[in-house]
């Protein structure tokens, strides 16, 4: 991921000095496309980077899968890359977008981290209850352990 920040930067900064303007390539990539192309690379590199072993267990090259996916090629996705880059304008657009739709993912993924806690505190909790029941904790009362087993039971059928 760096890597590819790294060498998208100095990219930007290079054609950034260049007086004349990078030519609209014949196969030029859509913006739109563009930019799920890019989010789909940079998912890519952060899986790579965050778990190294799963792309290598499923034989995933990210960017076979991506000019697979895209129906691209390297050539293609090069020149249009660089004369997106030519602009900084566009490409700061580009980046933008992908810096929100990553944004997006996480607090998404964030709140079902949560909600999946809760249920295992919850779980958690009605099995450390069963435990006692089935025990027969000599400290609750007899009428107060059914009615635990009662709400346990209606509980585990919602859930």
């Amino acid at each position: 991921m760096r890597k590819t920040v790294s060498f998208l930067v100095v990219l930007i900064l290079f054609l950034s000095c260049k007086e004349e303007a990078v030519e609209k390539p014949d196969r030029l990539i859509e913006k739109g496309k563009m930019v799920n192309i890019m989010y789909d690379l940079a998912i890519l590199e952060g899986i790579k980077y965050q778990n190294p072993t799963s792309l290598v267990t499923y034989y995933i090259n990210p960017s076979k899968y991506i000019y697979k996916k895209y129906k691209i090629d390297s050539l293609q996705f090069a020149q249009s890359n660089v004369y997106y880059a030519s602009n900084y304008e566009d490409y700061k657009d580009v980046f933008d977008e992908i810096i929100k739709r990553i944004d997006d993912q996480k607090e998404v993924m964030d709140s079902l981290v949560k909600m999946e806690n809760k249920r295992k505190m919850k779980l958690d909790s009605i099995k450390s209850k069963r435990e006692v029941l089935k025990r027969g904790d000599t400290l609750l009362p007899l009428k107060k352990r059914r009615e635990n087993l009662k709400l346990t039971k209606k509980i585990l059928q919602k859930g």
